[in-house]
């Protein structure tokens, strides 16, 4: 079985561990349970470990950890909770402008294999109310082969007219950039495993060197 991706939610039987040399915040072994999600995060990877995030209750509870992915139970994916709009109509949060607008987003049956992460990922997958109606809408659209920008031009216009703002992040197998970012033409800030790297190709593969630049 593949490894999870980057976005994606895993439930474990076993607490997540510190880094080498990194002590987790008390506030995880306060308020964090098994019964919680984690967030895959990028990172430089480590021998039987899967870097993930730890998400608590309140914006400034996060904490970068690590599982070994024998212990995971379950994973969600981003796409998985845009699969079925009757699961978004029937959600405690339908009336939040984010889950309004995975709604729209749906109905237009988008092309790409995309998902919802974020805070309203995260709200609709826990049915915990981290998601406020002022929140932002976080998509992110998998593209393992390269793809041009003018592709999505007209999809990034439309979601001027939905009822929140959203960020769009384009990933592919070297990391994540924003789609607003690259329709602007240039260079883009891919967030890679060895940190962030100014890129002209997102698809081309890229080292341990190039990162953090």
């Amino acid at each position: 079985m593949s490894l999870p991706r980057p976005h994606d939610l895993v439930w474990c039987s076993q607490r997540p561990l510190a880094g080498q040399g990194d002590v987790l915040p008390d506030w995880v072994s306060l308020g964090w349970q098994t019964h919680l999600p984690l967030v895959v995060r990028r990172d430089r990877q480590q021998a039987h470990r899967l870097a993930v995030g730890i998400r608590g209750i309140s914006r400034s509870q996060r904490a970068a950890a690590w599982l070994d992915p024998a212990h995971i139970v379950r994973v969600v994916t981003p796409q998985s909770l845009v699969a079925d709009v009757n699961l978004l109509l029937s959600s405690a949060f339908v009336s939040q402008p984010p889950v309004q607008a995975l709604i729209a987003l749906v109905g237009m049956a988008l092309p790409w294999s995309w998902g919802v992460t974020g805070s309203c990922g995260y709200a609709l997958a826990t049915d915990i109310p981290v998601m406020h109606a002022s929140s932002d809408l976080d998509l992110m659209i998998r593209c393992d082969t390269p793809c041009q920008a003018e592709m999505f031009a007209d999809f990034h216009r439309a979601l001027a007219h939905l009822p929140c703002r959203i960020d769009v992040q384009i990933n592919t197998p070297q990391g994540g950039f924003a789609l607003s970012e690259w329709l602007r033409g240039g260079d883009v800030m891919l967030k890679t495993d060895f940190g962030p790297c100014l890129v002209r190709n997102p698809w081309q593969p890229i080292s341990e060197d190039d990162g953090a630049q």
